[in-house]
């Protein structure tokens, strides 16, 4: 997924009240955080036909949910294809949510991804992403601030059975504030 996923919300008004002066409460940010994966299945007929769900989020994670049932291959367990799409759409949504929630419309896309693949899945799966442990948001708003584009590690994992890992991906997602159109690299 080397694409924008907000190509497709390019010119809309974001669909948040909420911009970096105001307090966002809890009731909010998980009024947003639904906002934001109806968005997504709305826009990405992929994310639709996978029937991804919100599981939780906060400022420092989002977790999302998909039945096997959709996301099953030929042996009856979850496809790789769905593993790392999870993935991915949760680390772009972490990211994504927290730019709207400060009021920036950026556009986000994945820089770079790695994908580890450790065990089948054979039941309903999620997807947690965090920022990496050497990432924070403080230097990525100050980066996004004076050039109008940042990057971000953002580590994703599907929880196994056994309380293990079923898959890894980290990633680098990148956000460029629209409109701009500077060639310096993050």
């Amino acid at each position: 997924m080397a694409t924008s996923v907000a190509a497709a919300y390019t010119g809309r008004s974001p669909p948040f009240p909420h911009g970096p002066s105001n307090t966002v409460t809890t009731t909010d940010a998980q009024t947003q955080a639904q906002q934001l994966i109806q968005f997504i299945r709305d826009e990405i007929p992929l994310a639709h036909t996978m029937d991804l769900q919100l599981g939780a989020c906060n400022d420092d994670m989002l977790s999302l949910l998909a039945p096997l049932a959709p996301n099953v291959n030929d042996k009856g367990c979850a496809f790789g294809g769905s593993l790392v799409s999870l993935m991915t759409l949760s680390g772009w949504a972490l990211v994504e949510l927290a730019l709207r929630r400060r009021g920036e419309v950026c556009d986000v896309f994945v820089g770079e991804s790695t994908v580890r693949y450790l065990a089948p899945l054979w039941d309903d799966f999620s997807s947690e992403a965090r920022l990496a442990a050497d990432a924070d948001w403080a230097t990525f708003f100050r980066t996004l601030e004076v050039r109008g584009r940042a990057r971000i590690e953002v580590a994703c994992v599907v929880p196994g059975s056994d309380g293990q890992p079923a898959a890894t991906l980290s990633a680098r997602f990148v956000a460029k504030r629209r409109g701009q159109e500077s060639a310096q690299t993050p």
